[in-house]
């Protein structure tokens, strides 16, 4: 960890904005069954693969994005926060035929009570990127790729990460570049060939066809998984059961969850995950290592309200007192 300070980190990926609505509850509307909220505020924050980019610069990396946003006000409070935090936004296209993705979840509660998320409505603009648009991208992640430490890509499925910049971090993987790493939400049997990947155990249901109703059902399907996607491990998060690794040549490791089970907000967690994950791969730790890592980098971030960050004085905490940090 305290070579984390200034690794250089790529992330491609959907540039999603995480809007939070806060409400007080006032009454019951006359017109149908449903709260009237009194607005409070409303906050934005980078969600998606700005997220992942947020928690990185966090815990000290230097962190390059390239990505898509529309010219809105949910794309340019994207670019100012990935700024303000430290982070390379050169790669990050404006482009005004875009929407940038926007999920906005309204959270409400009594007067000095605490506020709870009762809807989430999101805002998509369809497919973001079309060749013109890909080919730009592509040319920008070759421009960046070079000095990387680790790569990361972020697939939300808005559009970003697909075409040649997917094909050329594929071949840099197979050609011994940095590790490559894959969070995709839908498609991640598109991304063979890349180092490692953090499906969490829902989608490997998803990719099996089945159920996986005990810990053998995951440790068979995992095996199989990273084995079909040709990764050197594959890292699975199993939320209350912690995290499963599948590494080339090993045992699968079994790790516990970090601190409480009972998380307060899992938004986001994923993204803190696979940031934590690369960062260390990206320092010359194991797989096994950066996996015990990243599973204490999300029992922090689970325990925060919202879209969060992971510091490295958090880690370090979670990491000498067991997870009771």
């Amino acid at each position: 960890m305290r070579s984390f300070e200034g690794r250089r980190v790529l992330v491609l990926g959907d540039l999603v904005a995480d809007q939070f609505l806060f409400g007080e509850i006032s009454r019951v509307s006359r017109e149908a069954p449903v709260l009237i909220l009194r607005h409070e505020r409303t906050e934005t924050v980078p969600g998606g693969a700005a997220n992942c980019v947020m928690n990185l610069a966090s815990l000290g990396a230097r962190a390059a994005v390239v990505g898509v946003v529309g010219d809105d006000e949910s794309g340019r409070a994207l670019v100012e926060k990935l700024t303000a935090a430290g982070v390379d936004c050169a790669g990050v296209l404006v482009e005004s035929g875009v929407r940038t993705p926007t999920k906005v979840r309204v959270l409400a509660g009594h007067a000095h009570a605490p506020r709870q998320q009762v809807i989430r409505v999101d805002y998509e603009g369809g497919p973001s990127v079309g060749p013109e648009v890909g080919a730009r991208l592509e040319r920008l992640v070759r421009e960046r790729h070079d000095g990387a430490e680790a790569v990361i890509v972020s697939d939300y499925n808005y559009g970003a990460a697909s075409g040649g910049a997917v094909e050329f971090l594929r071949g840099a993987a197979r050609r011994g570049g940095p590790p490559a790493l894959v969070d995709s939400r839908f498609r991640l049997r598109e991304f063979a060939g890349f180092t490692s990947a953090t499906p969490n155990e829902d989608e490997v249901e998803q990719l099996a066809g089945r159920r996986l109703a005990d810990e053998r059902a995951v440790e068979e399907a995992g095996a199989r998984l990273r084995e079909q996607l040709g990764h050197r491990a594959l890292l699975v998060t199993r939320g209350k059961q912690g995290m499963m690794l599948f590494e080339e040549g090993r045992a699968p490791l079994r790790l516990g969850a970090v601190g409480s089970r009972d998380a307060v907000d899992v938004t986001g967690a994923g993204d803190t995950v696979i940031a934590a994950y690369a960062l260390a791969l990206a320092a010359g730790a194991g797989f096994a290592d950066a996996a015990r890592l990243a599973n204490h980098a999300g029992g922090v971030v689970v325990m925060k309200r919202g879209t969060a960050c992971v510091t490295g004085e958090e880690l370090m905490a979670s990491l000498a007192h067991g997870g009771d940090a």
